[in-house]
């Protein structure tokens, strides 16, 4: 069996931070990431060549995209592959907010899904390769349950 790949595909360094969130939550998962660096606005080919390497190979992918103000990369990315792709675009408080608009709105055919929270990014791609991957989904099921257990805990501590 192929081991699956979470490719972080960041649109500059200036979003490495939010970038290594993903790629530390995704290996608390048990996935393997890696991180590249390519703009649909400044280096289209550039992030072409590095989607070509990830599509002809045999193994799972999932792509999560960082970029934020004008989010072409996550719609430029999900056009241009057939494995999914999540944005995860970087907080600002630039804008009111108004460009996470970038990456919520797409073009009929272009489907990237939106996940803010760069750990529950992780999450999902966790959850995509888990269909075909009965260990990952007893890791994340345990994942799960410490959570809950948690916050139970959480609540035995406040409450007596």
């Amino acid at each position: 069996m192929n081991t699956p790949l979470l490719v972080i595909l960041m649109g500059s360094r200036a979003d490495e931070a939010h970038a290594q969130k993903v790629a530390e939550a995704a290996h608390e998962l048990g996935l393997e990431s890696v991180l590249r660096v390519a703009s649909a606005h400044k280096t289209p080919q550039h992030a072409l060549q590095i989607l070509g390497e990830y599509e002809s190979g045999s193994r799972p992918v999932v792509y999560i995209t960082i970029a934020g103000r004008s989010n072409a990369l996550s719609g430029f990315v999900d056009g241009s592959v057939s494995a999914p792709v999540i944005a995860c675009p970087p907080p600002t408080e630039a804008y009111g907010g108004a460009d996470i608009f970038s990456s919520l709105r797409m073009p009929s055919g272009v489907a990237p899904a939106v996940v803010l929270e760069p750990a529950n990014a992780a999450l999902l791609a966790a959850k995509i390769f888990a269909l075909s991957d009965a260990n990952l989904r007893e890791r994340i099921r345990m994942f799960k349950k410490q959570q809950a257990e948690k916050i139970i805990r959480d609540d035995g501590d406040l409450h007596g």
